[in-house]
C-alpha cells in the first residue's frame, strides 16, 4: 500500500496512538513517526517497541515538520494542547484526533487551528480495556468502525485522505456531525460504560456478598461489568463530563426502562418480560450479524491477534 503521509506525528502514545503506529508500519501508510509523551517512561517505551521513529519532550516540537498530527490525549487536556501546536504548525498539514466525545473536542481545537490547516475529527470505535503503549496491536482496527466529524476546517481533500488512512488500517469509515455523534455513542458506549462502573460499585458496597463470593463467582456475569469498567478513569472522566447532555439524556431513558422492569417483576408480569428480553435479544443477534462480535462462547477471554477485543469506545 502507498505512503499516505510522509511524518506522522502521534501526540499521546497510549493504546490507540501504538495500534495505529504498528498498523501503520504494517501496511507501509508513513514514512516517518514520531511522538509525544508526558512521561519519560511512556516515550522510551515508544522507542524500544519501534512505534515511533523519534520521540520529544514537548508536542510543539514533535510536530515540526509532520503533515498528519494525531491529538491522542484525554478530552479534557486537549484544548492546552492545541494551544501548545498551534503556532507550530505548517500550512497543508491535517490535525485529527480519537477523542470518544467531538462537539466538545471540537470547541476546545477549533480556535487554535492557523489558517490553511485542516482540522478533521475522527473516532474509531475500537478498543480494549487495557492502555498505555504496550496495550497496543495492529489488528485492533479491523472491521471496527471510525466516524469522521468534519468541520469548516476541514478540506475535502483532507478528509479523504484521513479515510483513505483509516481503511488502510482495517477500519470501515462513516461520516456525521458531531452532534450526532455524541448522541449515538451516548447510547451505544458512554452509558453503558456508566452502568458498569456503577454495578461494580453497588457490589463493592454490599456488604452481604463477601468480596471472595463476588470474585469466585464473577463469571455468572460480573466478570462483564468488570471488564469494562476496567477502562482508563482519565478518559472515562472527561468523556462524561464533556458530554454531559447526551449522556443524562439517555440516563434518563434507561431509568424509564428499568422503572418499567422493576413494575413487571413486581406485578409479575411475565409476558412483559419475556416480550422485552425477546426485543433486546434480537439486537444481540443484528450485532453479530453486522460483523462486530462473534456468536462463539469466549466473552472475555484473550483473542487471536491480540489482548482483547471488546471495550471499543
Amino acid at each position: 500500500m502507498a505512503v499516505l503521509y510522509r511524518r506522522v506525528a502521534l501526540i499521546g502514545i497510549g493504546l490507540i496512538a501504538s495500534s495505529m503506529a504498528l498498523a501503520m508500519r504494517q501496511q507501509g501508510l508513513a514514512g516517518e513517526i514520531t511522538g509525544h509523551a508526558k512521561s519519560p517512561q511512556t516515550r522510551a517505551t515508544a522507542l524500544e517497541l519501534g512505534l515511533c521513529d523519534r520521540v520529544f519532550d514537548t508536542a510543539a516540537a514533535a510536530v515540526q515538520g509532520a503533515d498528519l498530527v494525531v491529538l491522542a490525549v484525554p478530552v479534557g487536556a486537549m484544548a492546552a494542547l492545541a494551544a501548545e501546536i498551534g503556532p507550530h504548525l505548517a500550512p497543508g498539514v491535517t490535525v485529527t484526533d480519537v477523542g470518544s466525545v467531538k462537539q466538545a473536542v471540537i470547541d476546545a481545537v477549533a480556535p487554535h487551528i492557523p489558517e490553511g490547516v485542516a482540522f478533521v475529527p475522527a473516532h474509531p470505535l475500537a478498543g480494549t480495556e487495557h492502555s498505555g503503549p504496550r496495550a497496543g496491536f495492529a489488528a485492533l482496527f479491523q472491521n471496527r468502525w471510525c466516524l469522521l466529524t468534519p468541520t469548516e476546517q476541514s478540506t475535502p481533500e483532507a478528509t479523504a485522505r484521513l479515510r483513505a488512512l483509516w481503511e488502510g488500517m482495517g477500519s470501515n469509515v462513516d461520516e456525521m456531525d458531531a452532534p450526532h455523534h455524541d448522541l449515538v455513542l451516548a447510547v451505544v458506549s458512554h452509558t453503558p460504560h456508566l452502568i458498569a462502573y456503577t454495578m461494580v460499585g453497588v457490589a463493592d458496597h454490599l456488604r452481604r456478598v463477601s468480596n471472595s463470593e463476588v470474585i469466585k463467582y464473577s463469571a455468572s456475569g460480573f466478570r462483564d461489568f468488570t471488564r469494562i469498567a476496567a477502562s482508563d478513569p482519565t478518559m472515562w472522566r472527561d468523556v462524561f463530563l464533556t458530554n454531559r447532555e447526551a449522556t443524562l439524556d439517555i440516563l434518563g431513558r434507561f431509568t424509564e426502562e428499568l422503572f418499567a422492569l422493576q413494575r413487571a417483576i413486581r406485578m409479575g408480569d411475565g409476558d412483559m418480560l419475556h416480550a422485552y428480553f425477546t426485543r433486546t435479544r434480537a439486537i444481540r443477534r443484528g450485532i453479530i450479524e453486522a460483523g462486530q462480535d462473534t456468536a462463539a462462547p469466549d466473552f472475555g477471554r484473550i483473542a487471536a491477534g491480540g489482548p482483547g477485543k471488546a471495550g471499543g469506545r
